[in-house]
C-alpha cells in the first residue's frame, strides 16, 4: 500500500467517524428530549436540546434553502480538493485538518436535507420520533440542525459601573453547538496554527507554484 492509498484510507477514516458520532448523538437527542429540555453534567456542562435553521453554534443570518444549497455546493467543492491533496501527497495532518472541516460539514448538510422528512416537529414538552419519509415536520433541504452541547463556563453579572452593559447579565461561553461544529472548528484552528503556509501554497495555480518552487 503506497502512501497516497494510506493517507486516502485515514481521510475515509476520519469523515466516517465524526459522520457517525455526530449523527448518533443528534439522533438520540431529537428522539430522548424535548425542545429545550436539558440535561444537567456539571455546573459547567449541560446537554440542552435546541435547533437552528443556520451557521454553526446557533448563528442565524440567511435563508434556510439557500443556506443548505450553499453547504451543498462547499462540500462539492472541498470534495474535489481534499481528493486533490491527497492526489499530490501532502502531510497527513493537513489532509486530516481537510476531512474533519469536510466531516462537519458533512454532518451539518444531513441534518438540512434529511431530518425535515423523516422526523415530527419538536417542541417544549414533544419528543419527536421517526415518521414515514415525507411525513416530517418540514420539505426536502428545509430541515433544521440538532445542537446540544452547552457550556456555560462563566457565569455572572456586569458590574454597575460597566459602560453600557453594567448591572446586565455576563455568559461565557454562551453558543450551543454540536459535533459537527466542533470538527469544523477544530479543523480551520488546526489549519491556521500549523498549516496555514500549506493551505496557502494548495490553493496556488499550477504556474505559480512551479514558479514558487524555482524560487526556493
Amino acid at each position: 500500500m503506497n502512501s497516497t492509498t494510506k493517507k486516502g484510507i485515514i481521510a475515509v477514516l476520519v469523515i466516517i467517524l465524526v459522520l457517525l458520532v455526530d449523527q448518533v448523538s443528534k439522533i438520540w437527542v431529537k428522539t430522548h428530549m424535548a425542545l429545550y429540555d436539558m440535561i444537567h453534567i456539571t455546573d459547567w456542562f449541560k446537554i440542552y436540546f435546541v435547533e437552528n435553521n443556520g451557521m454553526a453554534f446557533g448563528i442565524e443570518a440567511i435563508g434556510k434553502l439557500f443556506l443548505s444549497l450553499f453547504r451543498i455546493i462547499a462540500v462539492g467543492a472541498i470534495i474535489v480538493y481534499l481528493i486533490r491533496i491527497v492526489k499530490e501527497n501532502y502531510k497527513i495532518g493537513f489532509i486530516a485538518c481537510i476531512a474533519l472541516v469536510l466531516a462537519g460539514a458533512s454532518g451539518n448538510i444531513i441534518d438540512s436535507v434529511f431530518y425535515g422528512v423523516f422526523f415530527q416537529a419538536s417542541y417544549p414538552g414533544h419528543v419527536a420520533s421517526v415518521v414515514p419519509f415525507g411525513e416530517g415536520y418540514a420539505s426536502f433541504l428545509h430541515g433544521k440542525v440538532v445542537d446540544m452541547f452547552y457550556f456555560p463556563i462563566i457565569e455572572g453579572t456586569y458590574p454597575n459601573w460597566f459602560p453600557v452593559l453594567g448591572g446586565k447579565e455576563f455568559l461565557f461561553f454562551r453558543f450551543i453547538f454540536n459535533i459537527a461544529d466542533s470538527a469544523i472548528s477544530v479543523g480551520v484552528v488546526l489549519l491556521l496554527i500549523f498549516y496555514r503556509k500549506t493551505l496557502s501554497y494548495s490553493l496556488l495555480s499550477k504556474k505559480d507554484k512551479e514558479k514558487l518552487d524555482r524560487e526556493r
